[in-house]
């Protein structure tokens, strides 16, 4: 990896200077080289610096990161003595009064600001970041390979690719220490464009604290991930969203969002302060003429980027859009009428990048994203199963209201569970929605983690028989998708929900191997297919 090698002296001065450092045996002048940095003391090595961090550290991580090799820690107490009155560690210490905000200035400095060297575009929203950001990779691949340049990296809720390492991915933003080292091997594979989803979480906790987007994307907002350990309340949830707007060079805003006006004052308010430079907005209008909307937003606001004339065709979803470079028509091969609203956010986005309309084009039409509305069809035609990543109310919303506007007259089947121990709203409004829009529903594991899956299960339950629904129990996913669609007698669209292209299920604090939804899918249409 291409860094520099800083003193120990060095980032005892960096959070001195930031205002974070409250006590310190370091001397002014310690050459002591740090060569690693991390909070995992497994991978603590010769030099490393070490960072203790967590509600669930331990002064064992610490001297064990001390007996591999680390020159000092940074933490928000000292590890003198441990536990069990032992001495824990002699190696020097750098005490800081929040341990959050002090990680982002050291591995922002560790591995020389390589943020600053890539054109990085956050996405955040409650709904459609993933497909965003895959339409707005897309875009850039196609445009990057036009003239010889590299692949560009990307991290998302799905997977993660920086040049050097590609994985499955399992949570929505790493921590700083992780961006920083994935920035750093994109900049050092020559990669020019980074594309990642920002949580909330993340905006929260400071995970993307010294970072600047060229262009964050507010998509949009619903009440999502209420509970005692994300946010807890809405307000909460919202106030961390926003923040976005403080860390972008320009703000592009969905103008169709609810709290659309908010959203906008927000902008605003970080434009007034010169913390954003621009602000572009998109929306929707369901005419035909784009020169008949009216497009004026409750905020007064008329968007930059308009799309209208959404037509569902056989060869995909059409759809034209008026900005200040082209008034055309663009296409989707991935299904979803509600991705058009993904794709006028990545137009603004390649916009502002000013790249040609070809690429845009093309970007669009091409684009996939694993997991996110896949679509298997039965020879007959009878079985329609889609696999998508929907898995909170907004989500929920649009996808009902896609697949009663693209299949009319098929019935609808939801397969769908909650996580354990956290976004409890989710259970009322995912078995409220299922059991309004189905016409039955199947309940399933889905990262239950440390709770039981018939608790979660019996939760959703309620509200899916409130509605008057049918509904089945079946902790396996494969094994409620094979019946599902062995069972169908009539055109049947069956939503799998929640997993999409994920090979793990998340079991007490394991993530466990597992076939993916779309996997199992594919298996028992073709199953489907020999029996009919």
């Amino acid at each position: 990896m291409n860094i520099s090698i800083k003193r120990l002296c060095d980032y005892k001065k960096l959070l001195q200077d930031a205002g974070l450092l409250t006590e310190s045996n370091i001397e002014d002048g310690d050459e002591t080289s740090v060569k690693g940095l991390t909070y995992n003391s497994k991978e603590a090595a010769d030099g490393t610096l070490f960072v203790c961090k967590g509600a669930h550290f331990k002064s064992q991580y610490l001297a064990d990161s001390a007996e591999s090799g680390a020159v000092a820690y940074v933490a928000e107490k000292r590890f003198d003595i441990s536990e069990t009155g032992e001495n824990v560690v002699s190696i020097p210490y750098i005490i800081v009064s929040d341990i959050r905000k002090a990680m982002p200035y050291l591995s922002d400095f560790f591995y020389d600001s390589p943020s600053e060297k890539l054109r990085l575009t956050g996405i955040t929203g409650t709904k459609g970041k993933s497909t965003t950001a895959y339409y707005v990779k897309n875009i850039l691949d196609l445009y990057e390979e036009s003239k010889g340049g590299k692949v560009t990296a990307i991290t998302s809720s799905i997977d993660l690719y920086d040049g050097v390492e590609e994985f499955e991915s399992h949570i929505t933003t790493p921590e700083n220490m992780e961006l920083q080292y994935h920035f750093r091997n994109a900049v050092d594979s020559g990669i020019d464009y980074f594309t990642m989803e920002v949580s909330s979480q993340a905006l929260k906790y400071d995970r993307v604290d010294k970072i600047r987007f060229d262009v964050g994307i507010f998509m949009n907002i619903s009440e999502d991930h209420i509970s005692d350990i994300e946010h807890p309340t809405f307000e909460d949830y919202f106030e961390s969203k926003l923040r976005i707007f403080a860390q972008s060079e320009t703000s592009v805003i969905n103008l169709g969002a609810d709290e659309a006006d908010r959203i906008m004052d927000a902008a605003k308010k970080a434009y007034d302060s010169g913390l954003t430079k621009k602000i572009v907005t998109f929306k929707i209008y369901d005419g035909k003429d784009a020169s008949l909307a009216d497009a004026e937003s409750g905020s007064g606001i008329i968007p930059d980027i308009i799309g209208y004339d959404i037509e569902k065709k056989t060869d995909g979803i059409h759809f034209k859009v008026k900005c200040d470079r082209f008034d055309r028509e663009f296409m989707l091969t991935m299904p979803g009428l509600f991705n058009v609203e993904n794709a006028l956010a990545a137009i603004a986005t390649a916009n502002e990048y000013n790249i040609p309309e070809e690429f845009i084009y093309e970007g669009l039409k091409t684009a996939r994203s694993k997991g996110r509305m896949e679509l298997f069809s039965s020879k007959d035609g009878k079985v329609v199963a889609i696999v998508d990543y929907a898995h909170n109310k907004l989500s929920f919303e649009k996808l009902y209201e896609s697949t009663l506007s693209e299949y009319p007259g098929f019935k609808i089947e939801t397969i769908f569970g909650c996580p354990g121990y956290k976004a409890y709203q989710r259970r009322e409004h995912l078995g409220t929605l299922s059991g309004r829009y189905s016409d039955k529903v199947y309940l399933v594991a889905e990262d239950p983690g440390e709770e039981p899956v018939e608790q979660i299960s019996r939760d959703i339950a309620q509200y899916v028989e409130r509605e008057g629904c049918p509904y089945e129990m079946i902790e396996d996913r494969g094994e409620a998708i094979h019946k599902a669609i062995m069972e169908v007698t009539e055109p049947t669209v069956i939503l799998i929900t929640g997993k999409g292209d994920e090979t793990r299920q998340k079991y007490g604090r394991e993530y466990l191997d597992c076939p993916s939804d779309a996997d199992y899918t594919r298996r028992y249409i073709a199953e489907y297919d020999t029996l009919h």
